[in-house]
């Protein structure tokens, strides 16, 4: 998700103004339980935009100190790399702006750390502005409130190659909806392809127990408990497809290619993706894109935030307040969106036919899905895993799916792992 956005930086996008059709601007919507008038400086760090988007944010800005003419607006961009650790350090030496741009697991650390302000105390507008998962994401365990602003989002959606799938006896107009239903046309596509091509080409994660009813972590965010026997349940099932070759062989490695890729070069049949993505395959492998068919992901829709926080050391919460929720309003998260292949976090902006309506292309189809999909998209998993431990579950995962530890084995040794580096 980090790489993800910070790639929005290298973006070559031209940069042009956009309206918002259909939704209510909520621009100069009043921001409750914080008195104060909006006046006066106040600073706003934003991640890797410019130069890309400079002309973006300035007109953001500069709309904003239109609609209060006694505030001015201090801008700072850091670079893409090491980014959370200059935000640590600037919290640290007690120099954070006044309203900074991190993702839901950036601002944690800062959250346990009481340097954040509960948006959710100060402005009471919030559940009436912003999608359900997007202030979920700024909840955390042990600690009461939302503590940021969601700003622009995106999911994921399945892409399946409909001419392998037709080739193969599938029908591409009714792929795969559970995991059942994938590991049964995983097996009819290998019978028929005399397996040359696969439909599954991923090894499960996290996310994927989380969408099996598996809880990552105890309610207080203290320890790890996904070693369940519904967890062990799904990895023998991993197992059993993994033996029977529906997945390709390489799959567990270090250095397999990945399904977006082995997609792309159309050896698979499979994929997820963002909603923008038949588009880029379009540029990738123009033969392929116009074969591929989009749904909905399986399962809860995986949910990719970013937001915009507040310092609670902040001297100008008024005016902080209100640069955040105009950054993040309708019209303004809508303009950006059509430079960006991102999605908009406001209720208001499902009126607006660009994100809501299909032009009858599968690109326009795959974005509506994606767009609509995030009614009820979540992040998947808790902001306390970190990198380490990702890549020891993965490893942990392969030893159970190759069989040289049982589901249970590796499923305890990996929530070891994970408890001994979240205390570390």
């Amino acid at each position: 998700m980090r790489r993800y956005w910070a790639g929005l930086a290298v973006l070559a996008v031209a940069i042009a103004g956009c309206g918002l059709g259909g939704a209510e601007p909520d621009s100069a919507a009043p921001v409750t339980n914080v008195t104060g008038e909006v006046k006066g400086k106040v600073s706003l760090q934003t991640w890797a935009l410019k130069p890309k988007f400079t002309d973006y944010v300035q007109g953001v800005i500069d709309g904003f100190e239109r609609q209060y003419p006694g505030a001015e607006v201090e801008w700072l961009d850091q670079p893409a790399e090491s980014y959370s650790e200059k935000v640590l350090t600037q919290a640290a030496g007690g120099s954070l702006p006044d309203v900074v741009n991190l993702p839901p697991d950036f601002a944690f650390p800062l959250v346990e750390q009481g340097m954040l302000l509960d948006v959710g105390q100060a402005d009471r507008q919030l559940a009436d502005v912003y999608v359900p998962g997007g202030l979920e994401a700024y909840r955390y365990p042990g600690a009461q409130g939302t503590y940021g602003y969601p700003w622009y989002l995106n999911t994921d959606v399945n892409y399946w190659n409909s001419e392998l799938l037709t080739e193969n006896g599938l029908d591409p107009e009714k792929p795969p909806a559970s995991l059942d239903e994938l590991i049964s046309q995983a097996r009819t596509l290998k019978e028929k392809s005399g397996g040359k091509v696969h439909l599954m080409s991923r090894k499960p994660e996290l996310s994927d127990l989380v969408n099996a009813g598996v809880p990552v972590m105890s309610p207080d965010g203290t320890r790890f408990v996904f070693n369940t026997p519904e967890a062990v349940a799904l990895l023998d099932r991993y197992r059993e497809a993994y033996k029977e070759g529906l997945l390709p062989r390489g799959v567990l490695t270090d250095t397999y290619a990945g399904n977006a890729k082995l997609f792309t070069e159309g050896a698979v049949a499979w994929t997820t993706a963002g909603g923008n993505f038949i588009t880029s395959l379009a540029t990738d492998n123009p033969t392929l894109a116009p074969k591929v068919v989009p749904s909905p992901a399986m399962g809860t829709p995986p949910l990719y935030v970013q937001g915009l926080a507040i310092s609670k050391a902040t001297k100008n919460a008024p005016a902080a307040l209100a640069l955040a929720r105009w950054v993040t309003n309708a019209e303004n998260q809508a303009a950006f969106a059509h430079l960006v292949n991102v999605f908009p976090s406001t209720k208001a902006s499902a009126n607006d036919p660009f994100f809501s309506k299909s032009d009858g292309t599968r690109s326009g189809d795959a974005k509506v899905i994606a767009f609509t999909s995030l009614a009820e998209a979540k992040m998947l998993e808790p902001v306390q895993v970190t990198d380490a431990m990702k890549k020891f579950v993965r490893q942990q995962f392969a030893l159970a799916i190759n069989g040289e530890a049982t589901s249970k084995e590796a499923l305890d040794a990996a929530v070891a792992k994970c408890d001994e580096l979240l205390k570390s």
